[in-house]
């Protein structure tokens, strides 16, 4: 079995923190960054990089070839925001990167995918209140679209040719190391810069939006306990539900302000407030509890806390 992993698009808010993660974890050599750019000076200096087009199949094969990769963690995708601008182009990277991967994986080329899904691939018929594994799905988003019939893609390789994809449904991930790169949920990383550096902030959605949420350490952690589990117990080949926490723009401005007395939010929304309008705003992911063990770390006050001690506006508490 080859033992090494590529990260494509690895120069995102994911990417960025699961490369780190893996190269902890596996060490240097063994883990290869890939994206069309070159990403942060810390990821660039922390071990192999590849330029890599993730819809260039031959491109792809090669680097999977040369480095003897075994693992691929497919994480280069449009957002959901963006992804309105642009829907065509959107739909292309989305798609076709997901083919050539799992093409690798059918053609006994790599061992194991890993490839994120989110909860833009429910629609406004979705229960809204703990959104069930199985459901009505039917996306309003060119993003959602694409996830939806990645997840699909999935589940027929998996059943018709064996290939080993895994997946998560992502919810709004906020962290303080990587800005977010054009999605809906991006307030509630930007919020917390803005915090700081102004004392106030315009929030695009509505002060009632309330959407899941999850801090990043528990995203990364979800992510590698899936890859880790063993195969027998992943019962889901689509994508897995996964929650940890659930607020608006008032619940976070609030926990803010408890940390920052003096912060002030107002509200300005934008095109982005119809697409949160048609997504849940809460998950059950007991399907994931109960087969490979998930379980969250991090709720809005603990997340709240790290967010800011991070960037530089309150003190960690001390040990006693």
């Amino acid at each position: 079995m080859k033992h090494s992993i590529l990260i494509i698009g690895a120069c995102g808010q994911i990417g960025t923190e699961l490369t780190m993660n893996l190269r902890q974890k596996y060490g240097v050599d063994k883990v290869i960054a890939s994206d069309i750019r070159e990403g942060s000076e810390d990821l660039m200096r922390s071990g192999p990089f590849e330029i890599l087009d993730a819809t260039d199949y031959d491109a792809l094969e090669e680097v999977v070839a040369y480095y003897e990769i075994g693992e691929v963690y497919l994480m280069a995708a449009m957002l959901s925001a963006t992804a309105e601008k642009f829907p065509e182009r959107a739909w292309n990277l989305n798609m076709n990167s997901l083919f050539n991967v799992l093409n690798l994986g059918k053609e006994k080329k790599v061992d194991k995918i890993f490839w994120p899904s989110s909860i833009a691939v429910f629609g406004p018929n979705t229960p809204k209140k703990n959104t069930p594994q199985n459901t009505i799905m039917e996306p309003s988003t060119v993003y959602g679209i694409s996830k939806q019939s990645g997840e699909r893609w999935c589940e027929y390789y998996h059943q018709k040719y064996g290939v080993d994809v895994r997946s998560i449904r992502y919810p709004g991930l906020i962290s303080w190391k990587t800005m977010p790169g054009g999605g809906t949920t991006d307030y509630a990383v930007e919020i917390y810069h803005e915090a700081i550096t102004n004392g106030d902030f315009t929030c695009f959605l509505k002060a009632d939006t309330k959407l899941p949420m999850m801090y990043m350490e528990d995203a990364i952690r979800a992510t590698l306990e899936l890859m880790e589990a063993d195969g027998e117990k992943i019962k889901i080949r689509s994508s897995y539900n996964l929650a940890a926490m659930s607020f608006t723009p008032n619940d976070i401005a609030k926990s803010i302000e408890r940390q920052l007395p003096n912060f002030n939010i107002t509200y300005e929304p934008d095109s982005r407030q119809a697409i949160a309008d048609s997504w849940p705003n809460s998950i059950d992911d007991s399907q994931a509890q109960q087969d490979w063990g998930w379980k969250p770390e991090y709720n809005l006050e603990k997340t709240t806390r790290e967010m800011l001690m991070h960037l530089g506006s309150v003190k960690k508490p001390s040990a006693e």
